[in-house]
């Protein structure tokens, strides 16, 4: 019998401990019980990039909207519409004044917008970094390409498509951290893993048509042997198309460019560009608004002060690639 009143009494206290810790934990949760994850609609959440009206933001502003509507809050897409460091930061600083929930910003510099991007942490708003980052930043986590990576996938690609030998050069932009990182991918592995293949040249496209048409047919002239280009973001890669047309060439110039712009996608169905690889851009955009949110709900806390119950966040998320060529081609156009 006294057995028994034992058990009884450990079997109440236990019950006890855990009403005790469920009513603790739903001062907490409480809310999301009621309603789900769900914020509100005065509960404003920004993304901002550069170039704003580049084709290439619309899938990851289309991710950040997607996450918006399922946990019904409001966005705002913000971005200098050159590709000016100096326009970005004004943009940013005109975010912070009005005090969103939280921000997602693709750098246009890993150097200049890091006292900006400080700042909007030190005015207690939550900042991920997403496409391109500031790794000197305080921002809490970033999302996108492993960029080196798709460096070396495109080399790897590069190689297959030129038997293993010839001449290529690298079209892309300097002083943005995720160009110089698919670039540097590119050039060391065709240095390490290709011997008989050489980068005879890295050039500043500028992100532009004409600028890196201009400079393919420099660099066709210059290299008559020249076999590839490697060209690291998409604006370049039609230039670069537009230049091998005009040329006329036995061994016609094999091309690989990144990104999905209809402009590329074209290209690649006709045969001019052979290849591109395509990034994870609404994962971008739906996870860092995600992110956000749970930063502003408390809901998680960044790694480096990783205590508690809550789930801390990661420092970087990859979202991922794919190689699309001729075969493939037809998957990537926006339906």
């Amino acid at each position: 019998m006294k057995k028994t009143l034992l058990v009884y009494m450990l079997l109440i206290a236990a019950f006890a401990l855990y009403v005790f810790r469920y009513e603790q934990t739903g001062r907490l949760n409480g809310a999301w019980e009621e309603k789900g994850l769900r914020g509100s609609i005065g509960e404003t959440y920004m993304m901002i990039t550069f170039q704003s009206g580049l084709e290439y933001w619309k899938s990851g502003l289309k991710g950040f909207e997607d996450a918006g509507d399922a946990l019904g809050v409001t966005v705002e897409y913000r971005g200098a519409t050159r590709y000016d460091a100096q326009e970005q930061m004004t943009i940013i600083e005109q975010a912070i004044a009005r005090k969103p929930a939280g921000i997602a910003i693709s750098a246009i510099d890993p150097h200049s917008l890091i006292p900006v991007i400080n700042k909007a942490l030190d005015a207690d708003i939550p900042v991920v970094l997403f496409d391109a980052g500031a790794p000197g930043s305080r921002a809490y986590t970033f999302l996108g390409t492993d960029n080196y990576k798709a460096g070396v996938t495109a080399a790897e690609k590069m190689a297959e498509l030129l038997g293993r030998e010839g001449q290529v050069a690298v079209l892309t932009l300097p002083g943005q951290q995720n160009h110089e990182e698919r670039s540097r991918g590119f050039r060391d592995t065709i240095q390490r893993q290709y011997p008989a293949m050489k980068v005879v040249e890295v050039v500043d496209g500028r992100a532009d048509v004409m600028v890196s048409r201009d400079e393919s047919q420099r660099l066709m002239k210059a290299y008559p042997k020249l076999a590839g280009i490697f060209v690291t973001e998409a604006t370049g890669g039609t230039g670069v198309g537009e230049a091998a047309l005009s040329q006329k060439s036995s061994h016609p110039l094999k091309i690989i460019s990144f990104d999905t712009n209809k402009a590329t996608l074209d290209m690649i169905r006709d045969g001019t560009i052979s290849a591109t690889i395509a990034q994870g851009t609404w994962n971008m955009g739906y996870w860092s608004l995600q992110y956000l949110f749970h930063l502003h709900h408390h809901l998680t806390i960044p790694a480096p002060s990783s205590s508690g119950d809550n789930t801390p966040l990661p420092v970087r998320v990859d979202t991922g690639i794919s190689v699309v060529t001729r075969a493939n081609v037809d998957d990537y156009y926006a339906k």
